[in-house]
Parts: structure tokens; C-alpha cells; sequence
């Protein structure tokens, strides 16, 4: 090891473990210096690199020295879960670039090129998205599930988005749980029941802090969003697209919470089956959970009701790689959120798993876009749109004949690809997120032009087709 490195390695930062919290805000403690060379995640800040101790809170020195620690460490995290050769999506390149202020904003994206940061100043405070560790983990999870599964990015499904921004809030439950000092506290607060609200459960509280102040009922009271939630299952075509936090919804964030909320349970349902219930028997518990978590996602075929088939994998990695040892606690919650019905998750035994065997072995993440999607065609007139628009809907073969609980018991009914398909494109106009450019518009177009509205998705013209077709800009 030369001089530099050991230098490198005496040297510390000063960064916020996780969120920062509401103001005044939390207190700042020191790390070393992070190394974002970290493979198979690599990652980069545009921003040049200050001097380690040149500064503290309220300054662009300690932003950057917070983001790169948790760029570092969530990257750190996942790399030593996913599959050997894992790496971003070509677009990214060898490195995930992370550009810290884009402008005034309170939001955060992964735009398949590079994660952008925002700030905006709110009742006085400056608050700048990467100055939180758990958006900064958040939006590079929204990356990490894209070299897994890239199949989601254009996928026209509500529960393709929803898994993904739940993928984001696990990112930074797990991450946050690869620190000592913060499963202390967390074993401490929650007295050992994982399930309750909990420093780690509370998502991005400081941003949350924020859009309350300006949309009171966009937010959850106490953070952006709680992983220590009892949101049930519902069809999201089923669902409005927009309402109020403490609804559930057919929008990402909203319906995202049905999953990470089963997430959360099923990390204390492990914990509790650790022979030793300390801080070390929670390491464990969350490296078990995030281990299948990524086999599920890799295997998971991309369907209508799309939860209860990475429920079902998860269960079925489950007994490849540990006997079944777990199966209790993954179905415990996934049945609790409806995300599996009972007789769903009872179907999925270790013969059952045995017999589909060799379709879970030959998973490997990565593949093509448009892999096990299939195209679908609509009259773009109903929508405002000129000439026809192809959607890509979910289109491979379950694997598992699962679905979640119906309301009055049993198992839902999958929606057909066509018309998760067209709900998913419905919900995105309702809520202004497609831009819809003037040459595409018909005479009755209904198209929300408000400049500060974030428009995730566009259409374009189709190079496979003389059509239009939705493509996805960015994850926020």
C-alpha cells in the first residue's frame, strides 16, 4: 500500500449517517474517506472533490462528502449481494455519475445516464436533496434494479414503477442497516420490534419536512414516506391516480409502500429467528432479506400483478438457498399486505419450487430492453395523441400461478397486459407526467404544460414501427 493510500485511509469526513431530519437537523459524525471506485457499482460526483475536513454542514464541501459516503456504501452494499458480473446499463457507462444540483427542486432522478440532485429554499431553509443519505441511496437503487432487471425502465405497468421506487427505499434501509452505530439505535428505539416506526423506516424526513410545509397532505406527517405501514394490496388499475398520503394510489410512490412495508416485516420476521437478537442478529437478518430480495427480482418474470411474482420468488429463493428456513416470515408479510393471497402463498412449496427449478436457475440479470415485453398497439386519438401508440406491456409466462387477495377473499384475477397497459398510460396523463410535443398533439389533446410539473415519460416517434410509441426519461 503506498503513503497516499495510507493517508487516505487515516483521513476522515464529516457526514450525516442517514437523513438529516427536520431543521435544526441531526449532528454530523465522521466517517472515513469514501472510495467510489467501489465495483461492480462505481460511481462518480461531476462536482471536483474537496479537502476532507474543509468544511462542515450548510456548505457544498459537506454535500459532497455526504453524497459520496453514501453513494460509496449503498454501492458497497449491493455489490455484495448481486450476481457476479452484474454491472449498470450501457447508458450509464462504467460509472454512475451523480450531479448534486441541477437547479430549484424538491426532488431527486435517476435518468438512466447519471443521478441529479436538486434544492429549494422552504420557510427559510435551504434543503438540497443530496444532502440526504437516503435519497442519495434511493436514487441509486433505482439504478442497482436497472442492471438487474432493465426489462422495467419502458415497462407500461404500475407495479414495474411501484417495485422500483420500493427497490429505492429498501436501498436505503439496507445500506442505513450495514452501520453498527445505527442498528443500535434503531434495536433501541423499536425495542426490538423491527415492524414498529423507526429512524430506518422513515424515509427522507428533512425532504418530507419540506413539501409539507408547501402540500401538507402530500407527505407523511413525520417523513416522506414510512416503510412502517399496513397499506393492502390492490389492483392499481383499480386505483386513482392521485390522492392524499394517507391513501393508497395507483402513482409509484404511493402504491410503492404496499411492498416495502411487506420488506420491512419480513427483515423482522428474520431478525426474530436469529439466535441472537443484538445488533450483529440484525446484520444478518438484513443481509438475508436483501439477498433474496435481488434472486427474486432476477428471476421474477415481468406480468400483470407483478408483486406477487417477486413474492413468490423470494419465497422459492428461499428454499434454494436456505432449506425454507425463512419461508414463515416472507409469507407472514407478504399475506399481511395482501400482496399474496393465502392460498397463494400456500401454493408455493418445496416441491412446487423444485419443479420450477430450471427456469429460476437460468436467471441472470441484465438482457435487453424489451425483453419479455410485448408491443401494444392503441388509437392514440382517445388520448390526444395523433395515429396509433405502441405501449410495452408486461409479457412473459408466470411462472408461479399466484396473485394477491381479493377484498372478499381468495385470489385477484391478473389484469390482461392491454389493459395494464392503457390504465398505466391514463394514470400518467391524469397526474402531467407525459410530454406530449405540439406535432403529436391532436386538436383535443388534454396536456398539462406546467413547466415546473417533472414529465418522467415523452412520446416519440418509433423507430420500430411509423407510429408514436411511451418511453421513459427518468425514476424520481
Amino acid at each position: 500500500m503506498t503513503v497516499q493510500q495510507h493517508q487516505a485511509m487515516d483521513q476522515t469526513v464529516l457526514v450525516y449517517e442517514d437523513d438529516p431530519g427536520p431543521p435544526p437537523g441531526a449532528v454530523p459524525v465522521r466517517h472515513p474517506v469514501p472510495q467510489l471506485e467501489t465495483q461492480p457499482f462505481p460511481t462518480a460526483i461531476a462536482q471536483p472533490a474537496p479537502q476532507p475536513d474543509s468544511a462542515g454542514p450548510g456548505t457544498a464541501a459537506f454535500r459532497y462528502w455526504v453524497a459520496a459516503d453514501a453513494l460509496s456504501s449503498a454501492s458497497r452494499m449491493w455489490g455484495s449481494l448481486v450476481p457476479s458480473g452484474t454491472q449498470w446499463v450501457p447508458s450509464v457507462g462504467r460509472v454512475l455519475t451523480a450531479h448534486l444540483d441541477e437547479g430549484v427542486d424538491l426532488n431527486a432522478f435517476y435518468t438512466r445516464t447519471s443521478l441529479e440532485f436538486f434544492h429549494q429554499t422552504v420557510a427559510g431553509v435551504e434543503v438540497f436533496s443530496a444532502q440526504s443519505p437516503e435519497v442519495v441511496r434511493h436514487e441509486l437503487g433505482h439504478a442497482v434494479l436497472d442492471a438487474l432487471r432493465p426489462q422495467l425502465f419502458h415497462a407500461a405497468m404500475h407495479e414495474g414503477d411501484a417495485l422500483h421506487e420500493a427497490f429505492g427505499d429498501i436501498s436505503a434501509l439496507l445500506t442505513a442497516l450495514q452501520m453498527e452505530s445505527l442498528r443500535v439505535t434503531v434495536l433501541t428505539e423499536t425495542q426490538g420490534n423491527l415492524e414498529l416506526s423507526s429512524r430506518v423506516s422513515r424515509m427522507a424526513e428533512q425532504l418530507g419536512w419540506a413539501i409539507r410545509q408547501l402540500k401538507p397532505d402530500r407527505v407523511d406527517p413525520d417523513c416522506l414516506r414510512n416503510m412502517s405501514n399496513t397499506f393492502f394490496y390492490r389492483d392499481p388499475v383499480g386505483l386513482p391516480p392521485l390522492g392524499p398520503a394517507n391513501t393508497l394510489t395507483s402513482g409509484p410512490h404511493s402504491f410503492s409502500r404496499v411492498f416495502s412495508g411487506a420488506f420491512l416485516k419480513i427483515v423482522a420476521g428474520i431478525f426474530r429467528q436469529q439466535a441472537t437478537q443484538d445488533q450483529a442478529g440484525l446484520a444478518k437478518a438484513a443481509e438475508i432479506a436483501g439477498r433474496l430480495l435481488v434472486d427474486a427480482v432476477v428471476a421474477a418474470p415481468v406480468v400483470a400483478a407483478y408483486y406477487a411474482q417477486v413474492a413468490g420468488h423470494m419465497i422459492a429463493a428461499d428454499q434454494r438457498r436456505f432449506g425454507g428456513v425463512h419461508g414463515q416470515s416472507l409469507r407472514s408479510a407478504f399475506v399481511r399486505h395482501g400482496i399474496l393471497s393465502l392460498e397463494a402463498a400456500t401454493s408455493i412449496t418445496a416441491a412446487e419450487v423444485a419443479r420450477r427449478g430450471a427456469g429460476i436457475a437460468e436467471a441472470t440479470p441484465g438482457g435487453s430492453d424489451d425483453q419479455g415485453l410485448t408491443t401494444v398497439t392503441i388509437q392514440g386519438m382517445a388520448y390526444g395523441v395523433k395515429g396509433p401508440l405502441t405501449l410495452s406491456a408486461p409479457g412473459e409466462v408466470r411462472r408461479f400461478g399466484i396473485a394477491g387477495s381479493a377484498p372478499a377473499g381468495g385470489s385477484l384475477r391478473p389484469a390482461d397486459p392491454e389493459q395494464v397497459a392503457t390504465s398505466y398510460l391514463e394514470d400518467l396523463l391524469r397526474r402531467g407526467r407525459v410530454d406530449v410535443p405540439e406535432e403529436h398533439r391532436s386538436d383535443t389533446a388534454v396536456v398539462d404544460d406546467n413547466p415546473s410539473r417533472l414529465k418522467t415519460h415523452e412520446i416519440v416517434r418509433s423507430e420500430a414501427t411509423e407510429g408514436l410509441t411511451l418511453v421513459r426519461r427518468c425514476f424520481d
